[in-house]
């Protein structure tokens, strides 16, 4: 690993930290805007670019798209759950 990485792994650490205790008080919004940046540090250490996101989110909007409504869908007004979550 190099060093840069290395420095990515530690930031990406610290940040994991930082939104279990956002979490734990309650602050979801923080919460969940720091998981968009946790998910940008392990894209860079993966070698995931934006346009290999864009093509993943492309493709999973067309699968759900082609899929039939089944009864249990929720309606407009419940929030939707996320097509993407983030995971370690």
């Amino acid at each position: 690993m190099s060093h840069s990485e290395e420095q990515l792994q530690s930031v990406l650490e610290t940040l994991e930290e930082c939104r279990k205790v956002l979490n734990e008080s309650n602050s979801r919004e923080s919460a969940e805007l720091l998981s968009i940046v946790i998910l940008d540090v392990r894209m860079k250490l993966k070698g995931i670019d934006s346009a290999d996101l864009k093509a993943l989110c492309d493709e999973m909007l067309r699968s759900a798209a082609s899929e039939p409504p089944s009864p249990s869908k929720q309606t407009q007004d419940q929030p939707r759950r996320p097509l993407l979550r983030v995971v370690k």
